[in-house]
């Protein structure tokens, strides 16, 4: 495999662990930035950057480190007393999100096709458990398959809208609806929404910058996976406002206007949406079930049955409320990873080294 096809596989790998339910549904941009109206775009640039940069700098620690889970990392960011602290409640946050992503393929699978939200949950959780059978580097290719698939038809969307939708870039800010911002600040939620992403890819990066054969391809990678994220929010985005109006009252904002187009661009688009749902909670859940067992011995075989089961039945909550209560919560975790990678490679810098110590 080529430097540039190792780098580009990890990019895609990564963006397949952030766009889940929230991404693609259009709900976490409409959250997050959308209603922000104009100032959107800068709360975006920050995300986008917090992606590239620390996606390239997790994915080089987890080659140095040659981690197989996020263990090793997090003690090396937060030594072993404070880290074992952020270990356990970023493993409850991984796990909380898959049960999150669940809920949210149930009601994908019934808004688009009509199938019961029972149902839908448990097609869902059945493709997870076989696909977290497989050895890793099936596991990454799993992730990135579907990335050129949701580009192209966000492009289709962005591109549409930009040339034909209803609101012009000055009556935008009439349309926004301020009680769907998390913190109220525009530049605070680009920080928030930049540590929500990060924190769902950082141990699965970790895993995959281990597995990596060079530091710099592993860097590479992390950093080509941040841009395609930070265009793909900016595309979302453009698509939102420019039909904001009729999408910020939709629980499925991106199907809304993939409707708008044609028929079936929504089916594609729902399909798409059930796929990056999956490959969400695959990375997810490998790097829950990998942090307390040898992948694939018989104990990660029952840990990961016995969790995915646990975890339908909790995903009965509902997806919206879900969504509301964790996310944020895990904004701060991010934020906290972000930090301890910054600090340590400020102090890298100032000594002069090159390689993690």
């Amino acid at each position: 495999m080529s430097k540039n096809t190792e780098a580009i596989k990890i990019g895609s790998a990564y963006v397949g662990v952030v766009v889940g339910a929230g991404f693609s549904t259009g709900q976490e941009v409409l959250k997050f930035f959308t209603n922000y109206g104009t100032y959107s775009y800068l709360a975006i640039l920050i995300s986008g950057l917090m992606l590239a940069f620390f996606g390239r700098e997790i994915t080089k620690i987890g080659q140095g480190l040659d981690a197989d889970s996020h263990e090793s990392a997090i003690n090396y960011l937060f030594g072993e007393k404070f880290g074992k602290v952020i270990d356990y409640v970023l493993v409850f946050f991984l796990y909380a999100i898959s049960v999150i992503m669940l809920a949210g393929a149930g009601s994908a699978f019934n808004e688009s096709f009509g199938v019961p939200i029972w149902l839908g949950s448990l097609i869902m959780m059945i493709l997870v458990i076989i696909t977290l059978m497989m050895d890793f580097n099936k596991i990454v290719n799993a992730l990135g398959l579907v990335t050129p698939f949701l580009i192209t038809v966000v492009t289709i969307i962005a591109i549409y809208f930009f040339f034909n939708g209803d609101l012009s870039f000055s009556e935008v800010n009439s349309h926004i609806d301020t009680e769907k911002q998390p913190s109220k600040l525009w530049w605070w939620d680009g920080i928030l929404y930049g540590g929500l992403a990060f924190s769902t890819a950082f141990s699965m990066l970790t895993a995959i910058g281990g597995d990596s054969s060079r530091k710099v391809i592993a860097g590479r990678g992390g950093t080509i996976g941040g841009i395609i994220l930070l265009i793909l929010l900016l595309m979302v985005n453009s698509g939102l406002l420019a039909e904001l109006d009729k999408v910020k009252d939709s629980p499925i904002p991106s199907l809304v206007l993939g409707r708008m187009i044609h028929p079936l661009l929504s089916i594609v688009l729902s399909i798409i949406m059930l796929t990056v749902i999956y490959n969400t909670i695959v990375g997810l859940m490998y790097s829950f079930v990998a942090r307390f067992t040898e992948p694939y011995s018989k104990k990660y075989i029952m840990l990961l049955v016995g969790t995915m089961l646990v975890g339908y039945f909790l995903s009965f909550i509902g997806f919206i409320d879900l969504v509301g209560k964790l996310y944020p919560a895990m904004g701060y975790i991010g934020i906290l990873l972000c930090l301890g990678i910054f600090v340590k490679y400020v102090v890298r810098k100032s000594k002069g080294k090159k390689h993690i110590a």
